[in-house]
């Protein structure tokens, strides 16, 4: 089970793909976050998903939000995905332990091996203000996070 709205989110620290720590408590009384966990860099639906992101990143990063998507790969893997795909926000590893963040927000797919396609709007306290959990192969509606922002 996803954690529920008006929770804590969980913190963690996952590398970049750049191999840079990003820990979502650094965040906090700074930015609104956008937390977007998606199975795989390099599948078509994942693809898809990121890079409508980057599409609509003028409006749903900036100095009051940031975005930060999530998936069990490699910094590695994830440094070649953003450079091929030209993504400028923060891709984060949760690739070891193996799907740890993933598990915290009830996202992870214990079959499969990866995060299903959950996306959490945590505001500035920390606390998680929206969410929607869809299965693998269901892709989000982008739009959704900007209204979820809005509403913040």
């Amino acid at each position: 089970m996803a954690i529920e709205v008006g929770t804590q989110a969980p913190d963690f620290e996952l590398k970049n793909q750049h191999g840079e720590l990003v820990k979502l408590s650094d965040f906090r009384g700074e930015k609104n976050v956008v937390l977007v966990f998606y199975p795989f860099a390099f599948t078509g639906v994942c693809t898809g998903e990121v890079c409508e992101i980057q599409q609509e990143l003028p409006r749903l990063q900036n100095g009051d939000v940031q975005v930060l998507a999530v998936s069990n790969d490699s910094p590695f893997t994830l440094r070649v995905f953003a450079e091929q795909q030209n993504l400028d926000y923060p891709l984060l590893s949760d690739f070891w332990p193996h799907g740890a963040a993933s598990r915290a927000y009830g996202v992870f797919d214990e079959e499969k091996g990866c995060a299903v396609r959950g996306t959490f709007v945590i505001d500035k306290a920390g606390v998680v203000r929206w969410s929607i959990v869809n299965g693998l192969p269901d892709a989000r509606d982008t739009k959704e996070y900007l209204s979820a922002i809005e509403a913040l």
